[in-house]
């Protein structure tokens, strides 16, 4: 590169050195440096970031005018005069002394480190700080050098995001209190006692954020009988939760006018059927039962419609399923086929009722569920037992799967009393 005009020995005229009237390269290449050497200077006073050197007992030798103008303070004031941690706040200072120094001891530098310096008006300053120990050719340390990086956006930023995870959080409790204060509207608050049965239910959130579909009820009916069912609806939030009022009371109110339980699921699929709007099927499966008091135990009738069957835990000692296969799910057609189921229930006899979102967890990191064989093995190894001790042990399946649980779970189980007698 030449430069001509004003730089350097050659700018009077003299030729120099080089003779024939041409500049003298020499020149140029002192003149250059000079300019090169002003403007290391200057990107050293007036970086975008803070500059300091200091001896190895942290009193500063050098700062750049950076950051003497963020700390509003004059470089007589603090070359020779002041120590870095001086620039610090209390809880700064003692970070410093404790963990800042010594790691910088051990490990000659250390970078990245939030602190926050104290300006001349007594202002704080949040900052991140990088250290770096320089040392001789003999490897002797000899002061250290510190950037200085502004980090009041990023603070700010941090403040902001802060704020904001903690709105979310309110909301997010909000949403979940109402979405389990509705939830608790679904469910019967605690279930009837029952002369000569035990009873016992659990409901399992998938979800705390979503209202659930499933349910489940116990009620009196007329004759000294008594009506149970235990359904899932379709579809989450809001609508699940219309819908499952709506098939709650529709099976309380259709059973009470006719128990049949056939007759009472068709009652049901009417209803679904003549409330679906805009071309979307109201959906659901449910199984029905209604329990009447024998000599020596309870008559029990079931009809399915489309949902898992029931589970007999005999007092023998043996499980088994009282399949209903063929009763198709409620509100997917106006003429449905509902199919029943009749058992006899003796002292220590134990029923229960599930939802599929117990059957179709995740038994694993893998896809395998948990399936009805799962729950037969489950049945199997715990007749006979008795209601509470049979909802207990599908409470710890369900803590055991964890997030394999995908869909919300009921659980409803009776339990005939050993001794008891049930005759009218």
């Amino acid at each position: 590169m030449i430069m001509r005009g004003g730089w350097g020995p050659g700018a009077d005229g003299d030729t120099g050195a080089g003779g024939g009237g041409e500049p003298d390269p020499r020149a140029d290449r002192v003149a250059f440096s000079e300019l090169l050497e002003d403007s290391a200077e200057d990107l050293y006073e007036h970086a975008p970031c803070g500059y300091l050197s200091t001896l190895l007992d942290g009193q500063i030798v050098k700062i750049n005018q950076t950051l003497l103008e963020w700390l509003g303070r004059f470089r007589e004031d603090v070359v020779g005069k002041r120590r870095f941690a001086d620039l610090l706040t209390v809880g700064g200072r003692l970070y410093h002394e404790t963990h800042f120094a010594p790691l910088l001891r051990m490990q000659g530098e250390i970078g990245g480190i939030a602190l926050e310096l104290v300006t001349a008006t007594g202002g704080r300053l949040p900052v991140l700080v990088t250290s770096k120990i320089k040392t001789g050719v003999d490897g002797q340390p000899l002061l250290i050098r510190t950037t200085v990086f502004d980090a009041s956006d990023r603070r700010a930023y941090e403040r902001e995001l802060l704020r904001a995870r903690q709105e979310a959080d309110t909301e997010r409790q909000r949403v979940q209190h109402l979405a389990t204060t509705l939830q608790r509207t679904l469910l019967p608050p605690v279930l009837p006692q029952v002369p000569g049965l035990q009873v016992a239910a659990h409901y399992h959130h998938a979800s705390l954020d979503e209202v659930g579909g499933d349910f489940y009820d116990l009620f009196p009916l007329p004759d000294n009988r008594w009506g149970m069912f235990l359904g899932d609806v379709c579809g989450k939030g809001a609508p699940a939760a219309s819908l499952t009022s709506l098939t709650r009371y529709t099976l309380r109110a259709a059973a009470t006018y006719d128990p049949d339980p056939v007759t009472v699921l068709r009652t049901l699929n009417t209803v679904l059927n003549q409330e679906t709007t805009g071309g979307t099927p109201r959906l659901c499966t449910v199984i029905f039962a209604t329990l009447t008091p024998r000599p020596e135990g309870w008559a029990v009738v079931l009809a399915s419609g489309g949902h898992p069957p029931a589970l007999l835990l005999a007092a023998n000692g043996i499980a088994s399923f009282l399949h209903t296969d063929g009763g198709q799910l409620l509100g997917a057609l106006p003429d449905a086929r509902f199919v029943t189921a009749a058992v006899r229930l003796g002292p220590g006899d134990c029923l229960l009722l599930y939802t599929d979102g117990l059957t179709e967890a995740r038994v694993g990191a893998g896809p395998e569920r948990y399936e009805e064989e799962g729950l037969h093995g489950l049945a199997a190894a715990l007749a006979p037992t008795t209601a509470p001790e049979l909802i207990g042990a599908v409470q710890q399946v369900l803590a055991r799967f964890g997030d394999g649980v995908q869909d919300d779970v009921a659980v409803l189980a009776l339990e005939v009393a050993p001794r008891a007698s049930t005759a009218r």
